[in-house]
């Protein structure tokens, strides 16, 4: 039995198994005359759930990983003399003999390849497609290596892709006559700056070059190893305060996802007095507004702090989006990936524009906004510092 319970602890481990299904119960009086496995995510994690078949009713327990493979190893052998299983390489039909041993056959996968844990088609039209190998996303433990997406990373997964379409909208917006330059602050475990230089580099191949910038040295140190092994050199990561950072050649696109509070407002300033061609930006836990806002017709809605604490960080991406505006940027802000995965699921994308614009309308309409609120200095105004206070300090003379 031991070959047997070797699979499934394969299976378990690489997220490869689609579903099981035992049967023939050793005692002939047993009330449970089949049970079936099939993965789901519990919580935004892989759990399997075993369904037992007691006559007309089914019972159901969900199981971690672990537990799973000891159920399953009390069931086949034990409980049961046979057993279906059906898994992303191969299926299996196990069957125990009265003496305990157990004899596995082996054919060619039946169930579809692009199952997900629910039991539901994925999408196919993936950028980066979700049944053929990758390298980047099998290091990054979101594949395994033939390629099937690991269940428990289907969301990371769809997050990967979902930016790569925001950034498909917008390549057309970048120069071809020259090498690329990006810079991803607050890049942390990079799953999104790989997946963005495979798909410019890889599939575009557009000459770019990637860095990756985040405070902590040993992630940053992994990055850089990783790219290494992949063979992009002109990928590269830098450890340190985003603040501090500075660059020298001209920077085609600014990329932030998830940076801390105000940090956000430090790159997207950055950017700005780069004239970065693009910014997309996706900001995180927003505080600082929200012991500033106050708006006397809105006393019911503020009085809340739950209710309070999203409107202030509406609020502040209303400014951020606002003050791209006057700085000449056309903005979009679109929803990032699906509120089941994160509440943090904005993103803002600016894209500066060829011609010069007007920035009085947007100046004035951003003044009326933040003085309706009680906002003082918010953090984007600090960190544009003067070339954004030119343009209001025009209006406000007015």
């Amino acid at each position: 039995m031991q070959k047997v319970y070797d699979l499934f602890e394969a299976m378990l481990a690489d997220e490869s198994l689609i579903a099981v299904s035992v049967s023939r119960p050793v005692n002939k009086k047993s009330s449970v005359r089949k049970v079936s496995v099939r993965p789901i995510i519990l919580r935004g994690h892989l759990h399997y759930q075993f369904t037992y078949h007691q006559g007309q009713q089914v019972k159901h327990r969900n199981l971690s990983r672990q537990d799973s493979l000891a159920e399953l190893k009390a069931l086949v052998g034990h409980s049961f003399r046979q057993a279906q299983v059906f898994s992303q390489t191969a299926d299996y039909h196990i069957i125990v003999s009265a003496k305990g041993k157990s004899k596995i056959l082996t054919r060619p996968p039946s169930r579809q390849e692009n199952m997900g844990p629910t039991g539901h088609n994925r999408d196919k039209n993936y950028i980066i497609p979700a049944n053929k190998p990758c390298a980047f996303l099998h290091r990054l433990g979101i594949m395994n290596k033939q390629g099937q997406v690991l269940p428990s990373r289907m969301a990371k997964f769809k997050q990967i892709n979902r930016f790569l379409e925001m950034v498909d909208d917008i390549v057309k917006h970048l120069p071809t006559d020259r090498e690329l330059q990006i810079i991803d602050f607050g890049s942390g475990k990079s799953y999104l700056t790989f997946a963005l230089f495979h798909y410019l580099h890889e599939q575009k191949q557009l000459a770019v070059r990637i860095r990756g910038i985040d405070l902590k040295e040993d992630v940053v140190h992994y990055c850089n190893t990783l790219a290494q092994d992949l063979g992009w050199s002109q990928l590269s990561f830098w450890a340190g305060d985003i603040k501090y950072y500075e660059q020298t050649e001209p920077v085609d696109m600014m990329v932030s996802l998830h940076a801390c509070d105000t940090a956000t407002d430090i790159a997207l300033a950055k950017a700005v007095l780069w004239r970065s061609k693009v910014i997309l930006a996706a900001p995180c836990c927003q505080h600082e507004l929200f012991r500033q806002i106050d708006n006397e017709q809105m006393r019911p809605l503020l009085r809340h702090g739950i209710l309070k604490e999203r409107l202030a960080a509406l609020i502040t991406d209303s400014l951020r989006a606002s003050a791209l505006e006057i700085m000449g940027y056309d903005v979009q802000v679109l929803e990032f990936v699906e509120t089941e995965h994160t509440a943090k699921n904005l993103l803002i994308r600016a894209i500066l524009s060829p011609q010069a614009k007007d920035s009085s309308q947007a100046a004035a309409e951003y003044l009326t906004f933040r003085n309706a609120w009680s906002v003082k200095q918010p953090a984007i105004e600090t960190a544009l510092g003067h070339v954004l206070q030119k343009h209001l300090s025009s209006q406000q003379i007015q």
